[in-house]
């Protein structure tokens, strides 16, 4: 069984940066594509960041594009998302999300529905 747990959440200002961890544990982390959403009240869950299983390829949504970084490290099974110039836009719970097949391809995945494992989320607060 995949267990993911977020981490790095919390309640900042406008233009900060904030760094989420998504550490991973129950199969071989670096096989496996990975992937940021995140959900806001009312909204449904989008996804603004993905990577495939060795970190060479990357996806953004527009909305983050040149803002947000995401990395993984699968030395330490963990995956990351540096946030910068955050924008109150930007206030949600974010989750790690992973795929459920291995696949060691440059290919990563941005459809809810490709994801088998999810974490609990961590609440991101931007305030003006």
């Amino acid at each position: 069984q995949v267990q993911l747990v977020e981490s790095g959440g919390g309640l900042v200002r406008a233009g900060d940066s904030v760094r989420l961890s998504c550490a991973a544990s129950g199969r071989t982390f670096g096989d496996y594509p990975m992937g940021w959403f995140r959900q806001a009240p009312g909204k449904e869950r989008e996804c603004v960041a993905a990577i495939n299983w060795s970190g060479g390829s990357t996806y953004y949504a527009d909305s983050v594009k040149g803002r947000f970084t995401i990395s993984r490290d699968n030395a330490r099974n963990t995956m990351y998302l540096q946030m910068s110039s955050l924008k109150p836009g930007d206030t949600a719970v974010y989750y790690c999300a992973a795929i459920g097949g291995a696949n060691r391809s440059g290919y990563f995945y941005t459809r809810l529905s490709d994801y088998d494992y999810w974490g609990q989320g961590t609440q991101v607060t931007v305030s003006s």
